[in-house]
């Protein structure tokens, strides 16, 4: 069946090269046997209610990822962001790759949270990742304000080339503390002039820090961006 459907979308005129062709067509040389895996069962590891009790992750993040239990290797690389070190996550789909990531910028913001003004940037190489990873974003505000009947302690934004420019004329005002971005937009971010505000954020950060120079300010605005 397979051989006479490729067959159909071959025309060749010289008969000694349509002969070695549906030669090796017949040999199966096109295509490969089909595979079947079993996916792996990754190792559990604590429950988000554990890691706050123990003092590892801020209490919050149990009403953030109430009922919520990690796998190892997610416990692993949380533990080493609260011991201040570098990770990297390397594992198959449906791993919890971007939980393990989110999980540590929050932990990061609500125990840092002190300057109005973006602290995370998180990349993607796609828009359709950003959106997707945005709607899982709300999921985990809306279980904090079930639980806790009180709004989201932690805003954020998409800023992509898909906001209209009112869109973006907020996240500028506001300067949520994580926006989702591809790299397309971070680099004008990081080099567009009406961009000034979200690399320097002195605007906001000059609300909330008194007595300081305005070159502190920028200095203090600056060392409150962590890029993931």
């Amino acid at each position: 069946m397979i051989t006479s459907i490729l067959s159909g979308f071959i025309n060749i005129k010289d008969e000694k090269i349509k002969e070695v062709v549906e030669a090796e067509i017949n040999k199966g040389k096109f295509w490969t046997e089909p595979l079947i895996q079993f996916n792996p069962s990754y190792e559990q590891g604590e429950s988000a209610q554990s890691l706050c009790d123990k003092g590892i992750l801020h209490p919050d993040l149990s009403k953030i990822f109430k009922n919520y239990d990690f796998f190892k290797h997610q416990v692993e690389a949380i533990k080493k962001e609260c011991n201040s070190s570098d990770f990297i996550v390397t594992s198959g789909t449906g791993s919890g790759k971007s939980l393990t990531f989110l999980g540590t910028i929050f932990d990061y913001l609500l125990k840092n949270k002190t300057v109005a003004g973006i602290k995370a940037v998180i990349v993607y190489p796609m828009n359709a990742l950003i959106n997707s990873q945005f709607e899982e974003i709300k999921k985990y505000r809306d279980n904090y304000k079930n639980t806790t009947n009180k709004d989201f302690p932690i805003t954020f934004a998409k800023y992509t080339g898909q906001e209209d420019e009112e869109e973006r004329k907020r996240i500028k005002s506001e300067l949520p503390d994580i926006i989702l971005t591809n790299y397309m937009m971070l680099e004008l971010i990081l080099t567009r002039s009406k961009e000034d505000i979200i690399r320097e954020q002195e605007v906001k950060a000059g609300l909330h820090v008194k007595r300081k120079s305005k070159k502190k300010q920028k200095a203090d605005a600056s060392e409150q961006m962590k890029l993931f």
